[in-house]
């Protein structure tokens, strides 16, 4: 590998918006997130299923078929 030409690869600090902080590895010093997985409602238990009909079902409810 060529000298000098690579970024410097060190320790980051990770920021959530729900204040969660944890560190990696990365060119940036800081990295400032919106989501993360102990708040996204996939990861925490909150998500919500919706449960949708396809287009057959769309089509017999427009028209009151069974």
């Amino acid at each position: 590998m060529k000298e000098g030409i690579h970024p410097k690869y060190d320790k980051c600090t990770v920021r959530c918006a729900c204040g969660n902080t944890f560190e990696t590895k990365s060119v940036k010093d800081e990295i400032r997130l919106e989501i993360c997985s102990e708040c996204h409602p996939f990861y925490t238990g909150n998500q919500k299923t919706v449960e949708r009909g396809g287009r057959a079902e769309k089509f017999k409810k427009k028209y009151g078929i069974k």
